[in-house]
């Protein structure tokens, strides 16, 4: 069923409430159920709270919470009285957390509890108000962390018919503060049009039922988790379930098993950690199975058997496991795709709220992000004349109104024909989109190469031992740095009755050489690596589990 109403979120949201009341709407895995009506009368409850401590439309409301039910409550009820929305990655920084309240002019603040101690003294004077959104209870200046508990369940509010603002669908509904790998983070403002668009256009990739379970893992501050993830559940009547915890495997395992997801949203990272971790260790493990590895027909009947096992472990009714954020590693998407499993490729920014393009089903390519949404308009702006390389740049209702308080930036990222520079270079091949890098990631070669990181990088990932790597320029030198899988390297030297610490030591820059040159016999000469380096710890990641490229240029 096409969603036809006016495109603005009290009008979803409504929607929503009286089409589907009876239905889960958003619960914590293995909570009783809470229906579409339940969730109508609470927001109006929270919405109420917030004009009575002297919130009203325009005024900026953040929200800086781990994922839980009541993130969504609240958002909807910022947006029922006409304020702006502005969601917080957990995982900044307190400084981060302090500039973004102030850049923003944030008014009021949801907190959870496990963040609270995130916010300063100095961040809190800040603020008119604070609320803790396990509770909807008022968090009274200089409050202690360990008095939490003690609070209020709910501020009270005078019982009145609540009267919902009036939005138009170009208003500001949501600011997103973004953590870029440049080190770089602006507000993104997207309009009520914007998301509600997007979360509507979403459906033409991939249909949502009134009975899809949605098991949520990414964080709803992220733009994919938020629309693709909670907005479009919601439109259609779907419900989406929360873990209590963040997903490591002890707590994310039973509630596959309780939830039985039909939906799922991945970034990469996560993927590629369990099939570094759990599936390639399995095709490695003895010499035959190596050997087996390396034919086509019997690759993919091992990856099948694999995939099915995977089905199994995330609770057996996945019909749609969507992948976004970053650029999936080829080797895991091969496996992916000639295993069975029902994965799809979006692409997209924070920019586009965020989808711009999507693989699903048999549209799927190994490599390829798939065709534009429909919708949306993709072009490949300068291509270069041999490869048809250039920089992906998109029109529809998903782009964003610009950056906040940043005209000169806005500007910088719109063409004079008014479409939006993504910054990405990519290239169309039988009218499916390979996005190929960044340009600000993308080196060019002492012969004029166009050389893209990413692109070496996938190739070095599959490696037997690697778990993560970066390629970076040095003085004109492709050097690689790469961090060792210690788990499967501890593993292979039980076998070799050795001790890790000892062959690590003495045998880290042979691991490393011998990557270097399996790794330069797969890619084309501009892109050989001079020079590989151990990284002994994990790169520092954004919230968005992408690595920091600016901290090791």
């Amino acid at each position: 069923m096409t969603y036809n109403k006016k495109l603005t979120l009290p009008a979803m949201f409504y929607n929503s409430v009286e089409k589907y009341a009876n239905k889960t709407s958003i619960v914590f895995t293995g909570e009783e159920n809470y229906t579409y009506a339940e969730m109508g009368e609470e927001v109006e409850r929270i919405a109420e709270m917030l004009l009575e401590l002297g919130i009203g439309s325009g005024d900026k409301v953040a929200i800086l919470s781990a994922n839980m039910p009541n993130w969504g409550k609240a958002f909807f009820a910022i947006s029922l009285i006409g304020a702006v929305a502005v969601p917080i990655l957990p995982d900044f920084h307190s400084k981060e957390i302090h500039s973004i309240l102030e850049h923003s002019g944030s008014k009021a603040l949801f907190v959870s509890e496990g963040l609270y101690a995130s916010v300063s003294e100095k961040t809190a004077d800040m603020l008119e108000c604070m609320i803790l959104v396990e509770r909807f209870a008022l968090i009274p200046k200089e409050t202690p962390a360990s008095h939490l508990h003690l609070l209020a369940s709910s501020v009270p509010v005078n019982k009145k018919d609540f009267v919902p603002v009036d939005v138009d669908e170009e208003d500001l509904a949501s600011i997103i503060y973004t953590s870029g790998t440049t080190g770089n983070s602006k507000g993104v403002m997207l309009t009520h049009k914007n998301l509600t668009w997007t979360a509507r256009q979403s459906r033409t990739l991939q249909k949502i039922e009134e009975d899809d379970r949605f098991l949520s893992m990414l964080p709803l501050s992220h733009t994919l988790e938020n629309t693709v993830g909670f907005l479009l559940p919601m439109m259609y009547g779907a419900s989406v379930h929360y873990l209590r915890k963040p997903p490591v495997p002890s707590v994310l395992l039973p509630a596959l098993k309780t939830v039985k997801p039909t939906i799922m949203l991945s970034v990469p990272l996560i993927i590629e950690k369990v099939y570094r971790s759990k599936i390639q260790p399995t095709f490695e493990k003895n010499g035959l199975m190596r050997f087996l590895s390396t034919f086509a027909p019997t690759r993919i009947l091992l990856h099948k058997v694999a995939a099915k096992k995977l089905m199994e472990t995330f609770g057996g009714c996945v019909h749609f496991f969507g992948i976004g954020g970053a650029k999936l590693d080829t080797t895991v998407e091969r496996f992916l795709k000639e295993g069975g499993f029902p994965y799809a490729i979006g692409y997209g920014l924070t920019e586009t709220a965020p989808l711009l393009a999507g693989a699903v089903g048999k549209n799927t390519r190994v490599g390829s992000t798939g065709i534009a949404m429909e919708g949306v308009t993709l072009r490949i702006a300068d291509p270069d004349p041999k490869t048809g390389e250039g920089e992906i740049q998109a029109k529809g209702e998903n782009v964003m109104k610009g950056y906040y308080k940043a005209p000169g930036i806005t500007k910088e990222v719109f063409t004079e024909d008014g479409w939006f520079r993504t910054g990405d270079r990519g290239v169309f091949i039988k009218n499916k989109l390979y996005v190929k890098g960044r340009i600000k990631t993308m080196i060019v070669g002492a012969s004029g190469e166009n050389i893209y990181p990413e692109e070496i990088e996938s190739v070095i990932n599959k490696m037997r031992f690697v778990l993560e790597s970066l390629v970076v320029e040095k003085k004109g030198k492709l050097v690689a740095m790469i961090h060792l899988n210690m788990e499967e390297v501890e593993e292979n030297l039980k076998n070799m009755k050795l001790e890790a610490k000892q062959y690590i030591s003495v045998k880290s820059d042979e691991i490393l050489q011998e990557i270097m040159k399996k790794v330069n016999l797969e890619v084309n000469k501009f892109s050989r690596i001079n020079q590989v380096i151990l990284q002994p710890i994990p790169f520092e990641r954004t919230p968005t589990r992408k690595i920091k490229r600016f901290l090791y240029a």
